[in-house]
């Protein structure tokens, strides 16, 4: 009973250990935690931030931004707009599970029958969170914005960036 308890405890702790940090960083594989972008045309971007397992959309919407104003700034541009915005969330299920076994085997002059029930629960830390923004970058003065949807590129490096 022992070492299957220590069994038990140590696949919970893998499975807690499995889940990704949330860095600011380029994604290395499709699904994986970090930025991307794709250039739409010039000066129009689509930036996507891929949180890790339980990042906040608060943290997740920042990176997003951060990596808009790094395209920005790159390009030679001052300020962005942001004209498209959606979240996706992936990897929670929060459903309840059961599962029931049965096995048995003999070995020299005894054999053995078992019956086991058994439940699980998500140890991930909860729900992954995309952000998605489409940008369009721009020189000189801004446009004037009544939601709220245009960012002095520095700025918002100056101030996300100073956070990380």
């Amino acid at each position: 009973m022992r070492r299957l308890t220590t069994i038990i405890v140590l696949c919970a702790a893998l499975g807690a250990c499995a889940t990704a940090p949330t860095v600011y960083g380029p994604a290395t594989r499709a699904d994986g935690v970090g930025f991307s972008e794709m250039r739409i045309e010039p000066g129009r971007y689509r930036v996507t931030f891929r949180g890790g397992a339980g990042a906040p959309i608060t943290q997740v919407s920042d990176y997003a931004l951060l990596r808009a104003a790094d395209l920005t700034l790159a390009d030679g541009y001052e300020w962005f707009r942001v004209v498209d915005r959606y979240v996706a969330q992936s990897g929670y299920d929060s459903s309840p599970r059961v599962s029931v076994g049965a096995g048995g085997g003999s070995g020299g002059y005894s054999s053995g029958v078992g019956v086991g029930v058994g439940t699980s629960f998500n140890l991930g830390g909860g729900p992954a969170l995309t952000q998605t923004i489409e940008i369009i970058m721009g020189r000189g003065t801004q446009p004037p914005s009544a939601t709220g949807q245009v960012y002095d590129a520095a700025n918002v490096r100056s101030t996300i960036g100073g956070r990380l």
